[in-house]
């Protein structure tokens, strides 16, 4: 996966204010997708006197950058993913939303030229929907209980 995003901005020299390298460090992890809301209530707790338009815009500074990948996975917030290369697919649990990387180079499939409506292709990405472990288990053990 990629390097961690305090070291590939700081290897940009792109200066870390305190706000900016708690927002990075809170996206730190391979397998990290959090909402603005999210990462302001993390850095928040680091941070206290970060705004939330500090963390928006932060974030929107990151993905300007090409440093972190902004995802509309169907939920109602955008996900902020700092790991930005290989480029990945998805896996979304449709009951809790949780959020996982599909690390194996999965390809998508091609399309045919009628169907690209006259755009250039640069890139595709699969969005695998599931219940996840966890929720599995859940129902599971509601099952046992009735």
């Amino acid at each position: 996966m990629s390097a961690p995003l305090v070291d590939r901005l700081r290897d940009r020299g792109y200066r870390l204010t305190a706000q900016r390298r708690v927002v990075a460090e809170v996206l730190a992890g391979d397998n990290t997708h959090l909402s603005a809301d999210d990462v302001h209530t993390r850095a928040a707790a680091v941070l206290p006197e970060i705004s939330r338009a500090t963390v928006y815009s932060t974030l929107q500074q990151f993905s300007a950058l090409g440093e972190v990948r902004e995802l509309a996975l169907g939920g109602a917030a955008k996900l902020y993913d700092p790991n930005i290369s290989p480029r990945h697919h998805h896996l979304v649990c449709d009951r809790c939303d949780a959020v996982f990387d599909v690390a194996r180079g999965v390809d998508a499939p091609t399309l045919c030229a009628h169907e690209h409506h006259g755009m250039v292709l640069e890139a595709a990405e699969i969005i695998y929907h599931g219940v996840c472990a966890a929720c599995a288990e859940a129902t599971i053990d509601r099952a046992r209980e009735e």
